[in-house]
């Protein structure tokens, strides 16, 4: 991706954010100047790697297949943080970004369809080796009702409501096209994008960078460059 297209990005989902009425916590309108001031008392928050994630996937069509993403809480194995997760997840409808599909080998989440337009979720069952069950039906709670679908139903989840996503449940979110700016929220069991997914295609959790224009906005890969 180019800085100029996450500098972008970062700002869309904060104009969205504020246009439902959502408030971020202050570190998410730091510059990286006031980051690097602040680095010492921001340790904890750096660790766990709360703010901002922008990702294509290592597709090169960011306005396809991609999210702005904000991580409000988070936690890790050596007790930093809290023991759970939360975050936004802002996707454009037009066009319609995803979240390609995927699953965890840990972690439990909550996506919650918190404003804006008609989140879609894609589900399928894994088979014991990591690779897809074309075939078997999926059982998924949505806000704690039990469904029953077969392999490959996307269910279409509108605002307030939620679907909860276990270990080892593929899944691949988007926004419906044409029906708003999508802004989901998760709430889970601690989070690790750098070792809990497994994705059904190849695919980079975090993508490479082209430096067109001076960063704006700090991600949360980035502390180290503090």
């Amino acid at each position: 991706m180019k800085r100029s297209e996450i500098n972008t990005a970062v700002e869309g989902a904060m104009a969205a954010l504020k246009h439902e009425n959502i408030t971020l916590p202050s570190f998410a309108y730091f510059t990286p100047e006031e980051w690097r001031t602040r680095k010492a008392d921001c340790e904890n928050a750096i660790a766990v790697m709360l703010g901002w994630d922008v990702t294509d996937f290592s597709s090169g069509d960011f306005a396809h297949v991609g999210c702005t993403l904000f991580t409000v809480r988070n936690g890790s194995g050596d007790g930093r943080g809290v023991p759970y997760a939360e975050k936004y997840l802002i996707f454009s409808d037009d066009p319609a970004q995803e979240i390609p599909l995927h699953f965890h080998f840990e972690k439990t989440e909550d996506i919650i369809n918190r404003a804006g337009g008609v989140m879609c979720i894609e589900v399928y069952n894994s088979l014991p080796d990591g690779e897809l069950d074309r075939e078997g039906d999926v059982t998924v709670y949505t806000d704690g009702i039990r469904n029953v679908v077969p392999a490959g139903t996307v269910m279409e989840i509108t605002n307030g409501n939620s679907i909860t996503l276990t270990p080892g449940l593929y899944h691949r979110i988007f926004a419906k096209a044409g029906t708003g700016t999508l802004i989901a929220g998760e709430v889970s069991s601690i989070n690790d994008d750098t070792r809990d997914n497994r994705f059904y295609r190849p695919t980079a959790r975090f993508c490479g960078i082209d430096e067109d224009e001076p960063i704006r906005h700090l991600l949360a890969n980035e502390y180290h460059l503090l």
